[in-house]
């Protein structure tokens, strides 16, 4: 990802001074192109949109005209800035290819499935699926559960990992939407829940899988559940905590383990078992979720405010974790203090980071699913472009 404020102005300032010894030199550089995929949940059956816009990084309202309409939840996923775009839906197991034309538009170039590995559905988030070159990329599938093998120029099934170990009766296994990427190495964070009681297991786990060889190691905790959120610290090792719906858990649900931030090295695959951190200690008393990356050495955590988002005898964690009470708390990760940033607007719990041309965005739900907005995470939660609908992916086309 690329870094933050004081960053980007030496980079965008460095390239103030180059372009004029090259004007007249080259062809002016396309402005940059995005495609957001949004779901449509207010129907009786979903449907999706893919729209292909210039606008990330400025205020603007986008529609869905002359955006491609995709059955069911949708994401668009791939490689930032390689025009094209990979199409999949919890509707099926297909994966559809686009490809960025000269005119600004998609049109499709290439179809594979996933069913012969057993497959009918993909999701849930952008990151489920991982490109490590032109010619292979992972699916992290939570329903076998296994990591389907794919060639993505090919558009063809090249293999799978199983990962049997992650099954647990009546519980819905689930990866994140935030994985870490090391070199030769993708560490993916597993959370588990019931959705018919509303709770998480008391479990962490991470998959970490070799891009070199296509093996996977299963390591798990029982010290706390739904760690679903991890960030890289100075110190080399990988941090990971609750995320803000098992935090919501925790408010609304008695007897659930509390939201925590684990250590675990990615070198020997282990938890560090003298590590343990409630985040709830670590913001002075508050209900915390979430780890998000932030400038180096630290990561956002989000802090539930109750005076902005009131939480009742029965209220669903869902709803807890979609409202727009969380505060955003910064933690230094080689002094594991944590202090508030005022200057970020309370949001939603569930974020996701997006990278555009300059900036790193974040998300934010409006009440009943009805849109979105995108802010810009280093210039204080800055909005940017909003569009119908729920939006769980981005990607820079060009």
């Amino acid at each position: 990802m690329k870094g933050f404020a004081s960053f980007l102005s030496s980079r965008l300032a460095s390239a103030a001074l180059v372009l004029p010894l090259l004007a007249g030199c080259e062809e002016p550089k396309p402005e940059p192109l995005y495609a957001i995929t949004t779901q449509m949940l207010a129907a009786d059956e979903p449907n999706s949109y893919v729209i292909v816009t210039d606008k990330a990084e400025q205020a603007a309202t986008l529609s869905l005209d002359n955006a491609i309409e995709v059955p069911g939840r949708a994401l668009g996923v791939g490689v930032p800035k390689s025009g094209s775009l990979y199409v999949v839906t919890d509707a099926n197991a297909t994966v559809i290819r686009y490809s960025l034309t000269s005119s600004g538009t998609l049109e499709e170039s290439g179809r594979v499935s996933f069913e012969s590995k057993g497959v009918s559905s993909l999701g849930e988030y952008q990151n489920n699926f991982q490109f490590i070159s032109e010619t292979k990329a992972y699916f992290f599938d939570a329903i076998v559960p296994q990591v389907i093998i794919w060639n993505p120029k090919e558009m063809t099934v090249t293999g799978s990992i199983p990962l049997d170990s992650l099954a647990i009766p009546d519980t819905t296994l689930s990866f994140s939407g935030a994985p870490v990427l090391l070199e030769n190495q993708i560490i993916m964070p597993v959370g588990w829940r019931q959705d018919s009681v509303a709770s998480i297991i008391r479990k962490a786990g991470v998959v970490s899988v070799d891009t070199r060889t296509d093996k996977a190691i299963i390591s798990t905790d029982d010290r706390c559940g739904y760690t679903h959120d991890a960030v890289v610290g100075p110190d080399g090792k990988v941090y990971i905590a609750t995320e803000a719906y098992g935090a919501a858990v925790y408010r609304t649900q008695e007897g659930t383990a509390e939201p925590c931030l684990l250590k675990f090295d990615p070198q020997t695959h282990t938890f560090d078992p003298s590590f343990y951190k409630s985040l709830n200690e670590l913001v002075g008393g508050g209900i915390a979720g979430a780890l998000i990356h932030g400038p180096p050495g630290t990561a956002y955590v989000r802090v539930l405010d109750e005076t902005l988002a009131p939480v009742y005898e029965g209220t669903h964690p869902r709803t807890v974790a979609s409202g727009t009470g969380w505060q955003w708390w910064q933690l230094k990760l080689d002094t594991l203090t944590a202090a508030r940033v005022p200057a970020f607007p309370s949001t939603t719990g569930s974020v996701f980071i997006y990278e555009s041309e300059n900036h790193l965005l974040y998300s934010e739900f409006a009440a009943g699913a009805a849109s979105t907005t995108l802010h810009v995470l280093d210039d204080n939660g800055r909005s940017t472009v909003s569009l119908p609908g729920l939006s769980f992916s981005f990607l820079q086309l060009r």
